[in-house]
């Protein structure tokens, strides 16, 4: 909410070319409490007023020699580029009400002034323009922090990364269907998968013979979601040579403790298992 103090504080440009309609209202607003009050009897000093100082409000009289206030508006439009004209127009003619209406003005008042309904009308319009700046910063900070929010997770996903790239050769993770939804480094060929255009996965040996008791453990684990850690399998190449992997996966849960998939990384322990492979040495 706007406070009263608020509102009293906002800043307001009289302008009419008339001196003494300047001077009644100036008083006006004052005995009433409002303390940033600027005028000026030159309509064409007020485009580069309002640049320099950014008025909550603006009076505008509408019948003024040379440059009229509908002129005035369409200089203040180029300025207020969020649509949003903060003027309340004067006029003694009846007619000009709706055309300054269409002409962005929000409000207006008749002369001669009844000071009351002045008043009021200021009052009103500078709450609803304080609310509205208001609105608009908040929009301005949350968009601030969304665009630092976002960049604070790429970096830590970059971060992440990095590390998993350190720490192993790959990382992968799948989804509740088990399809491949993120690949680091080579998932697919340490697996003997290739990932369809809808991101499924197949079986491509090539040659390629796995040990199928171990591959019988590592998809139990994964029908069942449990995690596991440094699983070994191995796989015999289209060369003879045997080929050792270590696997450690995590199933993912959403915060209603949905299954959401699976992730994990692995990476080639052939070089140190090898030693302990005797039937390689014979291959």
């Amino acid at each position: 909410m706007i406070s009263e103090q608020e509102i009293l504080n906002a800043g307001i440009l009289i302008v009419d070319d008339q001196q003494s309609n300047v001077l009644l209202l100036e008083e006006m607003l004052r005995d009433v409490g409002y303390a940033c009050i600027a005028s000026t009897i030159d309509p064409y000093a007020v485009c580069e007023l309002h640049r320099k100082n950014r008025y909550d409000l603006i009076l505008l009289d509408l019948q003024m020699p040379d440059m009229d206030g509908f002129q005035v508006m369409e200089g203040l439009k180029e300025i207020e580029t969020d649509g949003y004209l903060p003027v309340l127009v004067i006029t003694a003619q009846p007619g000009h009400k709706l055309r300054a209406l269409a002409a962005g003005a929000k409000d207006f008042v008749s002369k001669p002034f009844d000071l009351v309904e002045v008043r009021t009308r200021i009052h009103n319009l500078l709450e609803v323009r304080l609310l509205y700046k208001k609105l608009s910063n908040y929009n301005k900070v949350l968009e601030q922090t969304v665009l630092e929010r976002t960049a604070e997770l790429c970096e830590s996903e970059a971060r992440f990364r990095r590390l998993t790239e350190l720490s192993s050769d790959w990382y992968w993770e799948q989804d509740e269907n088990g399809h491949f939804t993120k690949v680091y480094g080579p998932v697919l060929e340490m697996l003997g998968i290739r990932v369809d255009d809808a991101l499924g996965k197949t079986r491509q040996d090539q040659g390629i013979l796995w040990n199928e008791a171990e591959q019988e453990i590592l998809e139990a684990n994964l029908a069942a979601r449990r995690p596991f850690l440094d699983f070994v399998y191995s796989r015999t190449n289209p060369d003879g040579s045997r080929q050792y992997l270590m696997v450690s996966g995590e199933p993912m849960f959403d915060h209603c403790g949905r299954f959401t998939g699976y992730r994990g990384i692995g990476k080639d322990v052939t070089d140190t298992m090898r030693p302990n492979d005797k039937s390689t040495d014979n291959l």
